[in-house]
């Protein structure tokens, strides 16, 4: 089968360690389906990935792709659930300490087939299609539980995402919109700005800017660039829900003014599988349509990884095959 794999691993420049080609067709063990991949995403964790992070030198060469919607051999269409348990853990799986994503156990979703355990799949609402469906995997699962399971806001407050976007971001904006909420955004260029506007965000403003009043919550994936303004857009007893920190970890965590305003600091990481259902349910329900920055086909991989690496596209990046 073709495939869009990394070679081997490449701290310094993962783009070289980039393949494209025939790759053996999978075995499916027991407890395991076979996808038929119609569409997959591209995440900044397939550039860890070729740099070899969280993933052990013998595992290569590896398919990459955590994301991915396709058809089952029984004709069900179904989107991948990209986060992996380990053997026997019962309970929520982002609290395994053992948990992995896809591709640091098993070949991924960039490829015309990939088999995952049984519980990794969930069925696609008719309603979104398969390139859609494909982006709503590791970005959109993030977001939703970020905003619907750990902040804890209400239809009408105020929140701000700090970044307008990528991938996690446009999924807030969207989600937040959807669900009532009064969204603001920062972001560095004016084209970024009107990106998120026309997502439906209510006001977006220059990153850093003053704001014109503090929000409820605040939505973090920077990190050191935006830290000390997250902490001054915020209302006292607000929340900050942190899911990265793509510029490095903030200077100083600012705990006088934590403890004082009685701020809370939340940490979030992917989301559940029944979380992943209920938001295609949600998505289904309201019309939303994920921000889709360029579809390529599988063939051209190697361009859409650059894509990602140098930060060229407003929203995901999808691979057709």
């Amino acid at each position: 089968m073709f495939a869009v794999y990394a070679a081997e691993p490449n701290m310094n420049d993962p783009l070289s360690s980039i393949r494209a080609g025939e790759r053996p067709d999978p075995e499916v063990p027991a407890g395991h389906v076979l996808v038929n991949v119609k569409a997959a995403s591209v995440n900044m964790h397939d550039i860890w990935t070729l740099r070899g992070v969280g993933i052990k030198p013998e595992q290569f060469p590896m398919i990459l792709g955590c994301d991915g919607s396709g058809v089952l051999d029984d004709g069900t269409e179904v989107v991948i659930h990209s986060v992996i348990t380990s053997p026997g853990y019962v309970g929520e799986e982002t609290l395994d300490p053992r948990r992995t994503l896809l591709t640091e156990k098993y070949q991924g979703t960039f490829a015309e087939k990939v088999v995952v355990p049984q519980r990794n799949v969930v069925v696609k609402p008719a309603s979104v299609s398969f390139s859609e469906a494909a982006v709503m995997g590791t970005a959109w699962l993030t977001a939703y539980r970020m905003l619907f399971v750990k902040s804890g806001l209400r239809p009408g407050q105020t929140m701000l995402v700090q970044g307008a976007s990528g991938g996690v971001s446009t999924a807030l904006i969207q989600l937040g919109a959807a669900a009532g909420m009064t969204v603001w955004v920062t972001g560095r260029s004016e084209e970024k700005r009107e990106l998120a506007l026309g997502l439906g965000a209510h006001a977006a403003f220059e990153s850093g800017a003053r704001l014109p009043d503090r929000v409820d919550g605040v939505f973090e994936t920077v990190g050191k660039a935006t830290w000390s303004h997250s902490m001054r857009s915020l209302k006292p007893g607000g929340i900050i829900v942190v899911s990265g920190a793509t510029t490095g970890d903030p200077t100083a965590a600012e705990l006088q003014r934590i403890f004082f305003l009685q701020m809370r600091v939340v940490g979030s990481t992917m989301g559940t599988r029944e979380e992943m259902e209920g938001m295609l349910a949600f998505c289904a329900n309201k019309g939303i349509k994920p921000q889709i920055g360029a579809e390529y086909a599988l063939s051209d991989g190697a361009e859409a990884l650059r894509a990602m690496h140098d930060g060229e596209t407003a929203g995901k990046i999808v691979l057709t095959v």
